[in-house]
């Protein structure tokens, strides 16, 4: 059985466990707490040296790191990671693409206002933060404008990555009001078989 060490308040953590109840997979959920420094004990970083969740551990003393990695090893030979090896590139360059150019601009906003404690000292990032994700979601609304899904026009891994922060924008102050494609989006996500929320 797999073991998940995750923050349930993570976005990046959820696109496991999301997956996870897809797949109907039996998995032992660990709650860790980086706020308290749980990421940062000797045992936890023997399974990630980066202090970082989530961490599925597949064996004994045997772990994958980083939530996209973890993604494409459990959707391998299932509908949710295609085998097309051009189509596969494409589901790859989103992953890339969402740790990169929108995780951190979005995720990172949502951790400052909602997460972090009230007038905390980050809150000058914000306008930065800002003006990128709505970048990223500029982008996502012009792909979605054209297109159900972001790869095959069927629901993957990249669908997944890219729903878990989008979703909750809202908190880290991001307007949704005009990604009409966007919204529509996140209702077919909600839409599918064993979807569950953050």
């Amino acid at each position: 059985m797999y073991k998940v060490y995750g923050m349930s308040i993570s976005g990046n953590c959820y696109k496991v466990r999301l997956l996870l109840e897809q797949l109907e997979e039996h998995y032992e959920w660990h709650e860790i707490n980086l706020l308290k420094g749980e990421t940062l004990t000797p045992a936890f970083l023997a399974m990630n040296p980066a202090g970082q969740v989530p961490i599925l551990e597949i064996g004994p003393k045997k772990y994958l790191v980083e939530s996209n990695a973890i993604l494409c090893y459990l959707a391998e030979g299932t509908p949710y990671l295609t085998d097309n090896p051009y189509l596969r590139a494409q589901t790859l360059s989103w992953l890339f693409w969402e740790q990169y150019s929108h995780e951190r601009y979005i995720a990172v906003a949502r951790f400052i206002k909602h997460i972090l404690p009230a007038g905390n000292d980050r809150l000058a990032e914000i306008p930065v933060l800002h003006e990128g994700g709505y970048r990223a979601l500029d982008i996502i609304e012009q792909h979605l404008s054209k297109n159900d899904y972001f790869v095959t026009n069927t629901y993957s891994i990249a669908d997944i990555s890219l729903y878990a922060y989008t979703h909750c924008a809202a908190e880290g102050g991001f307007e949704l009001g005009k990604y009409e494609s966007v919204k529509a989006w996140m209702q077919r996500i909600e839409s599918q078989p064993g979807f569950r929320e953050l």
